[in-house]
């Protein structure tokens, strides 16, 4: 369990809460001029506070697309409205996982507050040329870039240019996120997406990452002209490290742990390296220099990813 104080104040969103689109929480700007349907959705999960203060802050400064429209969603409003600084990781969601509810199980039977407000999300999601969905960590890291595994995305990654760890993975066997979902995961189209873990729920840096990042994706979607963006972008870090995710490695049952309490993107020297057990069977690194990808039991039941391994691309 992290012991560390949550520093970073719940962003007042009351006057953001209604939307302009009959969907609450979704605010829509169109410019009447061509461009692309630009996307940047916000607490997801409800205890990621540092992508609420972006959005909070982009609508507070007026920001306007100059070329298509873009969206601005406050996406888990009802598992945000719970959130206790005393035990954040209680608000992550009212009854299931929001990034886990797309794809095929976004019509399916499922009748989750989760799932009614991901139909409510879709059509937003489903229109988007560009996704930019923000999100914070379990526990401290440095930011990183999810980009998915296909090439357009990894580019726009190195585009953006920050931050400095990008991570190219599959996604979740337990279910399909947001940044996956319909024209997003097919090889085919040409819609962008990009999630950012940020760092730590808790941390004042998140947001930071959160502001910076937001304006470095409206100046690279040609949405927002740069001499219009609300904030300066933050100094780019010397150069951007791609990951590429091997495996995902996902709890059976709740008869799972580590073998060490692992960091963040801790590089494992040798491979064999027994990770950890589920069910009393050994885990174990697949090649040397495998670096693990947010190591976490906090959020441990039968299906959940605890460990993604990944080498340099």
């Amino acid at each position: 369990m992290n012991a560390r104080a949550f520093e970073l104040p719940i962003p007042e969103l009351t006057a953001w809460r209604a939307g302009n689109t009959g969907v609450p929480g979704v605010w829509r700007f169109d410019s009447a001029a061509a461009g692309p349907e630009v996307l940047i959705t916000a607490i997801v999960h409800g205890n990621e506070l540092c992508g609420a203060w972006a959005l909070h802050d982009l609508l507070t400064a007026g920001v306007r697309p100059q070329r298509g429209a873009l969206t601005l969603a406050l996406c888990n409003l009802a598992a945000f409205d719970t959130f206790d600084a005393a035990r954040p990781d209680a608000s992550r969601c009212v009854e299931h996982d929001l990034n886990r509810v797309w794809g095929e199980a976004l019509h399916g039977p499922g009748a989750s507050v989760e799932h009614l407000r991901a139909r409510q999300l879709a059509p937003f999601v489903e229109r988007a040329d560009w996704l930019l969905d923000l999100h914070s960590m379990h526990d401290p890291g440095p930011p990183l870039l999810l980009t998915g595994v296909l090439p357009r995305n990894i580019e726009l990654a190195r585009t953006l240019g920050a931050p400095e760890h990008v991570v190219a993975d599959a996604g979740h066997a337990e279910g399909c996120r947001m940044r996956d979902h319909g024209r997003f995961g097919a090889a085919d189209a040409g819609a962008h997406a990009l999630l950012i873990e940020c760092g730590w729920h808790g941390a004042l840096a998140s947001r930071a990452v959160a502001r910076d990042i937001s304006v470095r994706f409206l100046r690279a979607s040609g949405s927002v002209d740069p001499p219009n963006l609300p904030w300066p972008a933050m100094p780019s870090p010397p150069a951007q490290r791609v990951l590429e995710v091997t495996h995902a490695i996902a709890a059976r049952s709740l008869d799972t742990r580590f073998a060490e309490p692992w960091r963040n993107m801790q590089c494992i020297a040798r491979a064999g390296t027994v990770l950890g057990w589920r069910e009393g069977q050994p885990f174990v690194t697949p090649y040397d220099d495998c670096t693990l990808v947010m190591p976490s039991l906090r959020q441990l039941r039968a299906g959940v990813t605890v460990v993604r391994l990944a080498r340099r691309a």
